[in-house]
């Protein structure tokens, strides 16, 4: 057994009963791999979670985290080919915030060469995202047009660089002006946008004729009844967030919540086969129990041979709560991760 730390909910509802905590790790099963964690990457589902606006999150005491990387300490007997001391990223369903973890041996995946621990812990998570919305449910192609919401972030450089290898026409946007400088230098989107009151405008003045084939929709609200204005048809909206909804504070804001809930979009299913667009929604952690699939899809990412995810911010594993907050605030740029 292992005394390891962790960061524990008593229950979902508050940011602020997020607690460090010693506790004991019970030994590897068979199956397992014991990894000692490295690198923590954030995710918003995280934070969605430890505030109660997850329908997957646990209903008692729960360990949030999605995504990891480190170093192998310990291999069960049945666990495959692992070897203490192999680097690996590994995904989890919660669990994540923690300083060592057991693990299904089919959920870690060797650590590529080159890679941080912090690179390892930020691409599993955003990268089957992006990864799955855009070629499985948008069946994305050659030569498409597509729209990226919070084109900064994590999921949306790893959207756009799979576009790219695609040969698609991407346009990025993002809610604030400085990451519209930061998408010019380190990425490369054809077009980019702040999104702001002429968003529809700045939108048709990018695609120039070209018909709008895919969106990755993440923000919810008026941008997503805008963008979905904008789809042509045959086109596809793929829903994987709702950025609206998300609260700087430790707790929802219930009334701006409901208020925002009965304003939200209404898209009339019954119009669909005139309008010709499709409307699919998915949430990451339902991949988790399907691993056969899981691993299809991450041979299929892992062979497009992608860059590392950006880091844009690291912090401590004792900081995490001021990770937290600034993950919250939406002032970040590609993914924040926190080591151990």
């Amino acid at each position: 057994m292992i005394e390891r730390q962790v960061y524990r909910m008593p229950k979902a509802g508050s940011i602020r009963q997020l607690e460090l905590r010693n506790e004991t790790l019970e030994a590897s099963r068979p199956d397992e791999v014991c990894v000692q964690v490295r690198a923590i990457g954030l995710n918003f589902a995280d934070i969605f979670a430890m505030q109660g606006l997850y329908s997957a999150t646990p209903a008692s005491s729960f360990i949030p985290g999605l995504e990891f990387s480190g170093e192998v300490v310990a291999v069960g007997a049945e666990a495959g080919n692992w070897r203490v001391g192999d680097r690996v990223m590994g995904a989890t369903r919660f669990g994540g915030y923690v300083s060592h973890i057991n693990s299904h041996h089919r959920y870690v995946l060797p650590l590529p060469a080159g890679w941080s621990f912090e690179e390892g812990a930020g691409f599993l998570v955003q990268g089957l995202t992006a990864y799955y919305a855009l070629t499985e449910l948008g069946n994305l192609r050659p030569g498409m047009n597509v729209l990226i919401h919070s084109a900064a972030g994590g999921v949306g450089i790893l959207a756009n660089r799979i576009c790219q290898k695609m040969g698609s026409f991407t346009i990025g946007t993002v809610g604030q002006a400085g990451k519209v400088a930061f998408l010019r230098q380190h990425e490369q989107y054809d077009e980019v946008i702040l999104r702001d009151r002429d968003f529809y405008d700045k939108l048709m003045r990018s695609l120039d004729g070209r018909p709008l084939q895919l969106i990755m929709e993440c923000i919810g609200g008026r941008i997503l009844e805008q963008g979905w204005k904008a789809l042509a048809p045959m086109g596809r909206m793929v829903v994987y967030g709702n950025a609206s909804f998300s609260s700087h504070g430790s707790k929802p804001n219930y009334p701006r919540l409901f208020w925002q809930y009965l304003q939200r979009p209404k898209i009339d299913p019954l119009r669909l086969p005139t309008e010709n667009k499709s409307l699919m929604g998915f949430n990451l952690i339902y991949l988790y129990d399907q691993t056969d699939l899981m691993h299809s899809l991450l041979q299929g990412l892992q062979d497009l041979q992608l860059a590392p995810q950006y880091i844009g911010h690291v912090y401590a594993f004792t900081e995490m709560q001021e990770a937290i907050r600034l993950f919250q605030q939406g002032h970040t740029v590609g993914k924040v991760v926190v080591t151990v």
